[in-house]
């Protein structure tokens, strides 16, 4: 190819990557106003759009058709990824959350373990020497600023690696780690209480928001948060063998 015949095909690609993003501008708000309703009202939804139009970008050009996956689901993980990076960057996780995530996991191992079947709130609160209330308010501070407690290996610990973004290229050993992790994690979820399972699929397959749940819950959108928070505590406290890995 010389090199006339190589810029025109350049600019054919710019010019392609950028009709791909301008159609899609519109799967990065959905998917920026989807994280804001879990994160602190301190975060803006407009530097979360930004940064998910980077990921939009580097999807546009790093995407293959011949790998099978859609481009809306592959773009999907990539945002998704650069905003949750940018978060991580921002270290907008209050310690405190990070301290309580780990007293409730450790907790709930330690009363299902000794009973045999999914412990009760009351059950763990006891265990954590605190009262229900208080142990509400702990849930809902866990789904408000632990984003990151479904997808990812590490426990929240401050002094823990950084995790690997989305998207990015995964060495032989690191796939196979993950392809044992999504195992368990499939394992773990599959044996919540119905209720818990439940909430779960509709938030992270449906992509319906807490006040969307209650409603098919009949439920209010606090006790959704509630339910939430404590199938997250009880998934992580049955995968404690890899969040102590990461740790």
């Amino acid at each position: 190819m010389n090199a006339l015949a190589h810029a025109e095909y350049r600019a054919v690609q710019r010019q392609a990557a950028s009709d791909i993003v301008a159609r899609h501008t519109e799967l990065v708000a959905r998917i920026a106003h989807h994280l804001i309703a879990r994160l602190p009202a301190s975060v803006d939804v407009n530097d979360l759009q930004q940064s998910g139009m980077i990921g939009l970008i580097e999807a546009s050009r790093s995407f293959d058709a011949s790998q099978g996956a859609s481009f809306e689901t592959y773009a999907s993980i990539r945002i998704r990824g650069a905003m949750l990076d940018e978060l991580r960057k921002g270290d907008w996780v209050p310690r405190s959350v990070h301290r309580q995530l780990r007293a409730a996991t450790e907790a709930t191992r330690q009363v299902e373990q000794r009973t045999g079947r999914a412990a009760t709130p009351r059950e763990v609160a006891a265990a954590m020497n605190i009262g229900v209330d208080e142990f509400d308010r702990l849930l809902a501070d866990v789904v408000r600023g632990h984003v990151l407690s479904i997808d990812a290996h590490a426990d929240g610990d401050d002094d823990a690696p950084p995790l690997r973004i989305a998207g990015s290229a995964p060495s032989p050993a690191q796939h196979l780690d993950d392809e044992e992790f999504r195992r368990e994690l499939v394992v773990a979820i599959e044996s919540l209480p119905e209720r818990e399972k439940l909430v779960l699929s509709l938030y992270y397959e449906q992509e319906m928001n807490l006040r969307e749940i209650g409603a098919v819950l009949d439920v209010s959108e606090s006790r959704v948060c509630q339910i939430h928070a404590q199938a997250l505590v009880r998934v992580r406290a049955r995968l404690r063998d890899w969040t102590s890995k990461a740790a």
